[in-house]
């Protein structure tokens, strides 16, 4: 908020610096009362907890703090939000991730903000209609709302083409679903389901993370107009938004009945407080800071969609995603560090001004008290800059510290006096220390190259953090130095790493899922090939699991799946790979197998671990497995063939009483064939 950003201390008399800042507070305070900015938000739906973000942003004064009067506008049938913002009758919109889509097809629209780290958008069908697989919409009643394009990539990856089923215009009523108006209805997982729990409906969802497509949901956005006429306008409004979507989900209980009582009665209470609860695990706000935009992410949707044939291949989405603050050309993950950085700049502007005056007194009147009262004024600005700042500094001479504020010991876990004390390179991770040391010493050579890096430190307890480090030469009490400001970015790589790691592997069970253990299987044939080795995999389907769902709910089934993943990894060799490529599916690459019967070891290895009884609390359960085997390369060339032929291997054993495991015949394909 502009206040907030703009709330210094009473500046020093005679202080130029001081001055400076307060000239741009009485700025800020003349900015602060001009007429407030006219703004409209395009809802991509009508009100409801899915935009609890925005509401809290307005009704908490976040807007009116950031110059804006904000108008939200809820969407009706048939409203493109898209077209609304480009068309200049909305300033900012809530879109999916088929914003690339509009891309590339010439829309300069500009991603913001992710708000959804998953996306909600799903297809729920009524259950006992026949439809028990996402193959089973050819011939049904779908609606499917606008801009769904990650739910066309996921029908295009299980392919079902467009024209096999009877496409409807969506109502956004679940109503149509419940009365059987229609088979299935694309849905948010979080909104349509209460009401179809409230009817006792039994309902089926089909996700497109079963498929290894997750993608980005809710995503605020402009264009590029928008952002080059009304730069500021554009950084306040994303800036105090992100903060009303801190408040509205560390608050969920105050927003809800908000919402039900000033945007919209459409719906009882109960059900705001449902979809609220519902968005905790699809924001994921406890690991990734709201509004963050992954650009490896992002091309990781881009890809998939390129596979589906929506996107050029190596799609330049360059201007795609938003730069909070491009003119101090910082990249998207260093944004926040912004105000960090003006401090290090001030820093290193006192700092060089501090060895101009000594070069200065040391060639004119080193001896003077003139000097000497001039040095120790200078020392004295320096030492209370580092005294006072959050950024971690130091200065270092051979390899030993000169000088280190209190900030480092923050960071580091030592007293002062301990850093003082100890030889520099050991402060850092074996893997960084010559790095830093050729630093400290370039810079007593003389070399007044600025060097910048993200480097590991171990601390005092001999934990591991992740420091963003500059370095510049500076003349220390006479010594040729090096003085370095740290920043801690450990929240940041860590936050990194878990994205990175929520894209390849299965949310629930932690398995690879379809799109890692694909890299794996293509990698290892290519090795097998070259190696002239054989390779084996199992594709293995739960029996009677569906029950367990249906009689105990998803829960109880989460927790049997969970430990079921955690006996087939026990029964595999380390080399192998388990993965999970969608509900109770698992898949197992076996490489360097001499023959197809030490396959068959491993899978009956596997099918005894699973028809042990599962204690989930207090349930027994019992359930047992299906597995098909295909070798390369008898059984398949490539791994799209192994897969087909490890699957009719495994319907085989499912037709001969489950609980088996089949090797691939060639008459699989050709009894396959025959029953389409």
């Amino acid at each position: 908020m502009l206040t907030d950003r703009l709330r210094i201390a009473s500046p020093r008399p005679g202080c130029g610096l001081c001055r400076g800042l307060l000239g741009v507070f009485l700025l800020a305070l003349a900015v602060t009362g001009q007429a407030l900015e006219s703004v409209t938000l395009q809802l991509k739906w009508s009100h409801a907890f899915q935009f609890a973000g925005y509401y809290a942003a307005l009704e908490q004064g976040f807007y009116r703090e950031a110059g804006l009067d904000v108008r939200i506008v809820e969407a009706k049938p048939g409203v493109d939000v898209v077209a609304t913002v480009l068309a200049g009758q909305a300033d900012f919109g809530v879109g999916t991730s088929g914003l690339l889509v509009e891309r590339a097809r010439g829309k300069p629209v500009v991603a913001l903000a992710v708000i959804f780290q998953h996306s909600p958008l799903v297809f729920i069908a009524r259950k006992g209609d026949g439809t028990q697989s996402i193959h089973d919409l050819l011939g049904k009643r779908v609606m499917i709302e606008p801009n769904s394009e990650e739910l066309l990539a996921y029908l295009a990856q299980e392919k079902i083409p467009p024209g096999s089923f009877q496409q409807l215009e969506h109502s956004f009523n679940p109503q149509d679903l419940i009365s059987g108006k229609v088979d299935v209805i694309s849905a948010y997982i979080s909104n349509e389901t209460y009401h179809l729990q409230q009817a006792n409906l039994p309902y089926q969802i089909f996700t497109p993370r079963s498929a290894g497509i997750d993608f980005y949901g809710d995503n605020l956005f402009t264009s590029e107009a928008q952002i080059r006429e009304h730069p500021e306008r554009v950084r306040a409004f994303r800036e105090a938004t992100l903060r009303g979507w801190r408040y509205a989900m560390a608050n969920r209980e105050e927003i809800a009945p908000l919402i039900y009582r000033k945007y919209s009665q459409q719906h009882p209470l109960s059900f705001y407080l449902y979809e609220a609860e519902a968005m905790v695990p699809l924001i994921r706000a406890d690991l990734v800071e709201i509004g963050y935009m992954n650009p490896g992410r992002w091309r990781h949707i881009a890809e998939v969609y390129a596979e589906r044939g929506m996107l050029p291949r190596d799609f330049d989405f360059g201007g795609f995603l938003y730069d909070p603050e491009p003119q101090r050309g910082l990249s998207r993950v260093h944004a926040y560090l912004a105000a960090a950085l003006l401090g290090l700049a001030l820093l290193a502007a006192v700092v060089g001004y501090i060895y101009r005056i000594n070069r200065r007194l040391q060639r004119s009147v080193a001896e003077s008290v003139e000097a000497k009262a001039l040095l120790a004024e200078s020392e004295a600005q320096f030492r209370a800059l580092a005294e006072n700042t959050a950024a971690g500094m130091y200065v270092v001479h051979d390899a030993r510290l000169l000088m280190a504020n209190p900030a480092m010991s923050t960071i580091t876990g030592y007293a002062r006096q301990e850093l003082l004390s100890m030889d520099y390179p050991t402060l850092f991770h074996p893997d960084c220390r010559r790095q830093v040391l050729e630093w400290a010493s370039a810079a007593q050579r003389g070399d007044a190259t600025t060097r910048r890096d993200e480097v590991k430190l171990l601390t005092r307890r001999g934990e591991v953090r992740w420091l963003d480090l500059t370095a510049a030469a500076i003349a220390f009490h006479g010594k040729a130095a090096c003085m370095v400001t740290a920043f801690d970015i450990t929240s940041r790589r860590t936050t990194e790493a878990r994205i990175a790691h929520l894209a390849q592997y299965d949310s629930l069970t932690d398995l690879p899922n379809r799109s890692l253990f694909g890299d794996r299987l293509h990698q290892a044939i290519a090795l097998a090939r070259r190696n002239q080795e054989r390779l084996a995999m199992l594709y293995l389907d739960l029996d009677h699991f569906k029950p367990i769902n249906d009689n105990h709910g998803h829960a109880v089934g989460d927790l049997l799946l969970q430990e079921a993943a955690r006996r087939m990894q026990a029964a595999v060799r380390a080399s192998d790979t388990v993965g999970r490529i969608g509900g109770d599916e698992f898949v197992v690459l076996l490489p360097r197998v001499e023959a197809v019967v030490d396959a068959e070891r491993v899978a009956e290895k596997i099918r005894l671990a699973l028809e042990a009884p599962f204690m989930v609390g207090e349930l027994r359960l019992c359930v047992s497995v299906s597995i098909g085997i295909a070798v390369f390369p008898e059984h398949g060339g490539d791994e799209l063939e192994l897969a087909k032929n490890a699957d009719l291997a495994m319907y085989r054993a499912k037709n001969d009483g489950r609980n088996a495991l089949r090797v691939y015949r060639p008459e699989d394909a050709r009894s396959a064939f025959a029953g389409q």
